[in-house]
């Protein structure tokens, strides 16, 4: 009774002794740390005009930005605390939770209106976009189901089907706000996630050309038709329906290489609209030229990648959860800032989708973060696992 006493009391000193030697992956720390001092920076130089065309003090979203920033910072330390098998344990719940965050909108007196679109639910001092949590909860709950059939490319048609028809239950909701950048994306990432799964080809291209004829009927409203039109030839009407996309264009145009300087950007004067939120990107094209460009695009490179590797790494020691959440959470940080970016560049229709990290908007950081804080706690269980394996044989073979 003393030795197997004596051995747990060994084993929990190396247990946390490995703990303590454990630190967070350089890699995504530094790339983050990055992308949020650029969008401060950013949000810095282009929300100084708008807050005058409101009347408010200069200072005010910088100072609401860098707030938001160090909420997210301190839920994502945070989750470190957070075990990842408790959020397997409540990935069922996920789903009904999402259904009814994208219904808190609706409800009279709690929901926000904003330019046409009802997305955001107040909560008294504070505006909050229900659908960047909803992206964080459908893939925690899709990884989940992933995790519970590991052989999806032999399954059944129907065991492909059901994370899809979820997400599409969801993307109409999105449509009815309406928000289909967000819609599109959160299909994207969940269909990504599948195809990671390894569903059957035949599957996916079924469900995809099962999809098309919805997607092309959502675009036809007049709205959405217009924007598709207006990135055809947004010269056509540059100053109503092609306005923002050409503004947009001058900004990129105007920065060529190097840029015209910090702060130095015309067309956040006024001209550019959303300049401190969706079109940040094209601001920064303009004052910091194609190397800004580029600087951006290989940290969003750097980071998702990073996110890619740790999943790959869980999934080779047989955690699938862990390894379908780094995953969905890389394609969601991927796919938005791929949309953001094309769209400022003129590549992709007109979306309100904003860069993560980067634009100004407490939910998206927020949560942006704690997504991260979950791939930095992935991460971190799997070193201390590899610390301690070593250990666990040579106390056996003695």
């Amino acid at each position: 009774m003393a030795n197997a006493t004596r051995h747990r009391r060994k084993q929990a000193y190396r247990w946390s002794e490995a703990s303590r030697t454990v630190g967070l992956d350089t890699t995504i720390v530094v790339t983050s740390v990055a992308l949020m001092a650029i969008g401060v920076v950013m949000v810095a130089s282009t929300s100084m005009a708008v807050a005058e065309s409101y009347s408010v003090s200069g200072w005010h979203y910088i100072s609401r930005h860098v707030g938001y920033l160090l909420i997210g910072v301190v839920f994502a330390l945070g989750l470190r605390l957070v075990a990842v098998r408790h959020l397997q344990v409540a990935a069922m719940l996920c789903l009904p939770l999402s259904v009814i965050l994208l219904l808190l909108p609706f409800v009279p007196g709690l929901g926000h209106e904003v330019n046409g679109s009802t997305r955001w639910i107040n909560l008294g001092i504070v505006r909050f976009q229900v659908v960047e949590a909803v992206k964080l909860l459908m893939i925690v709950f899709v990884a989940g189901y992933l995790s519970r059939h590991p052989e999806l490319f032999r399954a059944r048609f129907t065991v492909t089907l059901k994370p899809l028809l979820a997400v599409g239950l969801l993307a109409g909701l999105l449509l009815v706000q309406p928000d289909m950048g967000s819609a599109v994306v959160l299909v994207a990432i969940v269909g990504g996630m599948v195809w990671l799964a390894g569903a059957a080809w035949k599957h996916l291209f079924v469900l995809g050309a099962a999809g098309l004829p919805l997607i092309g009927f959502a675009a036809l409203e007049p709205y959405r038709l217009q924007r598709v039109m207006t990135f055809v030839d947004p010269w056509a009407d540059p100053f109503n329906a092609g306005f923002q996309l050409t503004q947009a264009l001058i900004a990129v145009g105007r920065g060529q290489i190097s840029g015209v300087g910090l702060g130095a950007s015309v067309q956040k004067l006024y001209y550019l609209p959303e300049a401190h939120t969706d079109f940040i990107f094209a601001v920064l094209a303009e004052e910091f030229g194609l190397i800004g460009i580029v600087v951006v695009i290989v940290l969003f490179a750097l980071l998702v990648g990073r996110i890619f590797g740790i999943g790959l790494r869980a999934m080779s020691v047989d955690k699938p959860f862990p390894a379908y959440l780094a995953w969905g959470i890389g394609l969601w940080i991927g796919l938005q800032a791929l949309v953001s970016i094309a769209v400022n560049l003129g590549m992709l229709p007109t979306k309100g989708l904003t860069l993560p990290l980067i634009s100004s908007g407490g939910s998206s950081l927020i949560m942006t973060l704690i997504a991260i804080g979950l791939v930095l706690r992935i991460d971190w269980e799997l070193r201390r696992e590899q610390l301690e394996r070593p250990r666990r044989r040579k106390d056996w073979s003695v």
